[in-house]
């Protein structure tokens, strides 16, 4: 929907619940390879997983890391119950 490729894409924040569901996004997106956009500062395995509140977790982390990387296009994950998931990308201007 945002017209980019998983190419365009310079920094990640995967919101992995576990580790197991995490490598298969890697895996999935094509970005098992390119681990140094993902995660920069640790996931939800090390900083935790807070309910209720993932979403605005991995939002602010993916725009501090964004600024830190002088990085311009991101995508933050967001795993959810019985196999869903949502993705946002952001453009930082």
């Amino acid at each position: 929907r945002a017209g980019l490729s998983i190419a365009d894409i310079q920094t990640v924040e995967l919101n992995e619940a576990f580790a197991a569901q995490g490598l298969s996004v890697l895996k999935g997106l094509g970005l098992y390879d390119k681990q140094d956009i993902v995660n920069l500062n640790g996931g939800a395995i090390a900083l935790g997983h807070p309910l209720g509140c993932s979403g605005a977790r991995i939002t602010t982390t993916l725009l501090n890391v964004m600024e830190q990387q002088d990085t311009q296009i991101g995508l933050a994950t967001m795993c959810i119950g019985l196999g869903q998931g949502i993705a946002t990308v952001i453009e930082r201007v």
